[in-house]
């Protein structure tokens, strides 16, 4: 590949994330990024300082990433329990295949190791959660579910990892599908329950 004399710090960032999921957080070096990207070593080397800055700069793109799909997610889902299901269902997407998911659990441990990056975690988490919440809002379920239906989806596809026989979507779908039954049943049973005293 030719030496190219420029780049954007966010293409090379990209690449080096791209690089991560396909081959491993631990094999994004200078050397395989200078492969990867056509800038020299030394270059890359000059603009990120070390390896730690420059898997933490990737990873925060795949947090800006995240942060705009679920918003473009949540403003296109009716605020129902069934766009609950909607909007997880369709952040389950990036998950792929069972080998897609597993190399993300890897990623998954460099965001947890790092201050920043659990950081962004959790304003993810809180940015999801209000949106689910919004979602059982006319349900008559206890505030607070956004985090209980997000928990639950976040089980769901560990439990899909061990067996999946099926597409993570599929999976994901019925058991949230049978999550909000429960829930909403559950809460329909305790107004009923309120009404008769």
């Amino acid at each position: 590949m030719p030496r190219q004399k420029a780049q954007s710090d966010d293409l090379v960032l990209r690449q080096a994330l791209d690089l991560m999921y396909e081959q491993g957080p631990e094999m994004l070096t200078f050397a395989a990024l200078s492969k990867r990207c056509g800038l020299s070593g030394a270059t890359l080397v000059q603009r990120f300082g070390n390896k730690a800055i420059l898997k933490q700069k990737a990873l925060i793109i795949a947090w800006d990433r995240l942060d705009a799909d679920t918003a473009r997610l949540a403003g296109s889902v009716p605020r129902t329990p069934e766009g609950a299901i909607e909007l997880l269902v369709g952040l389950t997407g990036q998950y792929g295949t069972i080998d897609t998911y597993a190399e993300g659990l890897l990623i998954l441990r460099e965001d947890l190791r790092d201050p920043q990056l659990r950081a962004r975690g959790a304003a993810w988490r809180d940015q999801l959660c209000a949106v689910l919440d919004a979602c059982f809002a006319q349900s008559g379920v206890p505030a607070g579910i956004g985090l209980l239906a997000a928990t639950h989806w976040q089980g769901a596809l560990l439990w899909w990892g061990f067996d999946p026989k099926q597409s993570v979507e599929r999976y994901v779908e019925q058991s949230l599908r049978d999550f909000v039954a429960l829930i909403l049943d559950t809460a329909a049973g305790a107004f009923r329950e309120t009404v008769q005293r």
